[in-house]
């Protein structure tokens, strides 16, 4: 039975993996707990699926990633070292987070990529339609919806899976799936392939998913019968294929800005737009 016409009401978070390019500073931190600014990486991805209505958080976590729970709960100590001094407006964001979210966790023990990642958290999401943020691709729109919000709006005209994608040098294939396939309406492409981690050479276009996707629930069955695939992981690219080859994935060129916070550039780039943003 189809569940896809019901609404978006989960976000699942994958925060398992290592942030190797951030050593040493992530051998005991959690790369997703990594600050802009005063923020660390998956709030502001908890705080775009909050604009978008999205009241439920499901994070796939790992060993040594402890942090995370913490953070999404309150400090008792904290709180009552700064309650009534000048610093307790320094807690009201994250306050408010926790306040209006509900948190759940399961642990993803082995490393095999995004797709198996994903899988882990069907225990989480259940059958229905969902969205997943990958936090390191920190995303910003001054002018108007969040990239989440976005999509959620197109789900609900087309009810079938939606991946972000931005225009990216073809140099650059190699870092990122890359799709192919016919524009329906302005920004919105039907997919037709898409290949993960392709040369330049054979990038069937130089439209890259980012990590902004909402899957539906067949998604999970279809990750169980997907072999692994590129670096001997379970790719996510490889089971929205299967879905694409049935007309049943769209691609949507978003708008807004995104910076790619799993590299030391993209981290120091956000950093410094929050940073003049806020000014």
């Amino acid at each position: 039975m189809s569940n896809n016409n019901m609404k978006i009401r989960k976000c699942l978070f994958p925060a398992a993996g290592y942030g190797t390019r951030f050593l040493p500073a992530t051998k005991a931190i959690p790369k997703e707990m990594l600050p802009v600014l005063t923020k660390p990486l998956l709030q502001y991805g908890v705080e775009e699926a909050i604009s978008a209505q999205v009241e439920t958080m499901a994070i796939v976590t790992g060993r040594g990633k402890r942090a995370i729970e913490d953070h999404f709960d309150i400090s008792y100590e904290l709180e009552h070292q700064i309650k009534g001094t000048s610093k307790e407006h320094y807690l009201t964001e994250i306050r408010e987070v926790i306040t209006n979210c509900t948190f759940s966790y399961t642990r993803q023990i082995e490393m095999k990529g995004l797709g198996h990642a994903i899988a882990c958290g069907e225990t989480l999401i259940g059958n229905e339609p969902f969205a997943v943020i990958l936090a390191d691709d920190l995303c910003d729109n001054e002018d108007g919806d969040s990239v989440l919000s976005q999509m959620i709006s197109l789900y609900e005209k087309y009810k079938c899976s939606i991946v972000a994608v931005e225009e990216i040098p073809i140099k650059d294939s190699n870092k990122y799936g890359v799709i192919a396939g016919e524009t329906i309406e302005e920004n919105v492409i039907r997919v037709t392939n898409m290949v993960e981690k392709p040369e330049p050479e054979d990038a069937p276009s130089n439209l890259a998913i980012i990590g902004r996707y909402i899957l539906t629930p067949d998604i999970f069955e279809i990750i169980k019968d997907t072999k692994a695939g590129r670096g001997g992981e379970i790719q996510i690219t490889d089971a929205l294929l299967t879905q694409a080859k049935q007309g049943k994935v769209i691609a949507y060129k978003f708008k807004g800005k995104r910076f790619d916070c799993g590299s030391v550039d993209g981290f120091v780039e956000a950093t410094n737009y929050f940073y003049n943003k806020q000014k």
